[in-house]
């Protein structure tokens, strides 16, 4: 059995700064590629940054140079610094792990993580 545990989430005014992180737990044999995604209310879930399975990294255009992605490998921990927040940060944020583990390779989600930006 694996889990996926998002933390780090909160409120926080515009122009401010919050670190997620992501630990992936359980019975895992190999982990392919983690990423972080966020979905708004009224509004699709989609991939904010990513990191990928020959250890590149891929960041959605609306966060590039406010967010950094950036993976724990010994830790099996995922994290994402958030710099310079706007409103329209303000979602869930989910961590999603392509995870190797008992059968075969697999989608794990975790439970999300809410990030307000607000004054």
């Amino acid at each position: 059995q694996v889990h996926v545990v998002e933390s780090g989430g909160g409120v926080v005014q515009p122009g401010g700064s919050l670190r997620l992180s992501c630990v992936a737990s359980g019975s895992i044999f190999s982990i392919h590629s983690m990423g972080w995604y966020r979905q708004a209310p009224g509004k699709l879930r989609e991939v904010v940054a990513a990191t990928t399975t020959s250890g590149g990294t891929d960041y959605a255009d609306s966060v590039k140079g406010r967010f950094t992605i950036s993976r724990d490998y010994g830790k099996n921990t995922l994290y994402l610094q958030m710099n310079s927040l706007k409103p329209e940060d303000t979602a869930v944020y989910f961590c999603k792990a392509h995870i190797s583990d008992g059968a075969g390779p697999n989608d794990y989600w975790g439970q999300g993580t809410q990030v307000t930006v607000s004054s």
